[in-house]
Formats: structure tokens, sequence, C-alpha cells
């Protein structure tokens, strides 16, 4: 069972979703939280595999909350956060990886894309919507990126993981990636993992973020 904690100032919303996720056999609604102080404190004490985070809350806003939520322990221990907004902006999309989240929808999205938006995260997946890719992308558009020094960490991977990297940072899948470069969808998941083990990464979110923010990748190319 995927344990879910859901956050959102809105009554009806919590409702809503608990009642759409806990109609699926391997998901249990555990709580809910009416802003990001309580969801803080829920998470902790409930440990969520998931936290269904909302942006704009009172007393502590889902971006705060977030940080607060994962950089209070070890990364092994951290529930995934995901990102529920109806506000389709750049600044909450950069903000809300580099604070550490899993992935981010707007609440218009489908009840079935939900639902498999959990159970990706759940997995140790990021959730990155081609659009949400592309906002990323035009963040850095406007941003110098090879004047700045790559990291010290990108120096330790091999030439095909920086490659994989590359790809990840560009939205790709490990399928789409696995036929990109003509092999096998677990040889790609091999290379994931250890691009994630050796720059200390959380998921492909945090990937995409470092492979733009290093110069690694920039957009446009």
């Amino acid at each position: 069972m995927i344990r879910v904690l859901i956050a959102d100032d809105q009554a009806m919303v919590r409702q809503g979703f608990g009642a759409l996720l806990a109609a699926q056999p391997d998901l249990l609604v555990v709580g809910d939280a009416a802003n990001g102080a309580e969801a803080v404190a829920a998470a902790r004490r409930l440990n969520p595999d998931v936290v269904l985070m909302d942006v704009r809350m009172p007393v502590l806003d889902g971006l705060a909350a977030t940080r607060q939520l994962l950089g209070d322990r070890p990364a092994v221990d951290h529930p995934r956060v995901l990102i529920l907004t109806t506000f389709d902006l750049d600044d909450y999309v950069y903000a809300a990886l580099r604070a550490g989240a899993s992935g981010f929808l707007l609440k218009d999205a489908p009840a079935a894309e939900l639902v498999h938006a959990v159970r990706v995260v759940a997995a140790g997946d990021a959730l990155l919507a081609p659009a949400v890719t592309r906002r990323l992308i035009a963040e850095f558009a406007a941003r110098p990126g090879r004047d700045r020094p790559r990291p010290v960490s990108l120096a330790g991977l091999t030439a095909r993981e920086t490659e994989v990297l590359r790809l990840i940072a560009r939205g790709r899948s490990n399928s789409e990636i696995a036929a990109d470069l003509v092999v096998a969808e677990q040889t790609v998941k091999t290379h994931v993992g250890r691009i994630l083990a050796k720059l200390n990464l959380r998921d492909r979110a945090q990937a995409v973020v470092t492979a733009y923010e290093s110069g690694l990748v920039t957009a446009g190319e």
C-alpha cells in the first residue's frame, strides 16, 4: 500500500482527492492538512510515502513546507512530495523542484493522471510532465549557462552517464533513452541509478535541475 497525505487549504479539494485516491486498491490516505505547518507535523507523525502538497496555503506555504519536510532528515527517510496547484507559473515549477519535490501537477489534471502521478512518485521516480520540463528549460533560457563552473561531482560521471543525464534533462523516459542510445531499458535504469548515487540526488527531478544549473545542458542546444 502507498500511504498518502493530502495538504490543501480547501476542504472540498482534500475530500475530493481523498475519495479519488481511497478508491484505488493500492493507495491509502493516512491523513490530511489544511496548511503547510499542519502538513509538516502530520508527515512527521504519519510517515506517508507521498505528500500531495498545495502551493498556496496559509501559515506556511507548500514550498516552505516542502523545504522543511525534506530538509530535516536523511534522504532515505523522506516522503515524496507531489506539488499540486492551480497556478501554472514558472516560478512555482522551478522553486518546487529546487525545494526537493519529486513532481508537479496542475489541479485540473485528469483523475487518472493524478492517480498515476502518485504511483510514479511513490516508486521513486520523478514526474516531470512535458509542460513542466519546457518551463524549467525556459527558466534557464535567460540565464548564461556556460559561464558557470561545472560542479566537480559531474566529473565523476562516465561519458555514457553524462549522455544519459543530458537526455533525462530533456524529459526523456527510460524507454525513450533506451531507444535513443540503442540499449536495453534495464541498462538505462542502471545508468540512472549510478548517476543519482554519484551526484547524491534524490530522483530524476533533482537530476534535471542539476543538469541545467551546472551548465551541462542549456536551453536551445
